[in-house]
């Protein structure tokens, strides 16, 4: 799956507008943009630090219901 796709799942999996997106990972709104349309292509480890940090907070909101 190339970076694009990718990314855009990853924002679209937790229901984030770009903006929301950009908030709450610190990303510039014109580099999701840019990323998401493939004008530009982010360092192969950005999607995986992305998926790392919402499977985080995934798992502390878990551990928070409990």
């Amino acid at each position: 799956m190339d970076t694009a796709n990718t990314i855009k799942e990853l924002r679209e999996s937790i229901g984030m507008s770009r903006k929301e997106f950009s908030e709450h990972t610190g990303i510039p709104v014109r580099t999701l943009e840019d990323w998401e349309a493939a004008r530009r292509t982010p360092p192969e480890y950005i999607p995986r630090l992305i998926a790392y940090q919402l499977k985080y907070e995934e798992l502390v909101r878990e551990r928070g219901d409990k």
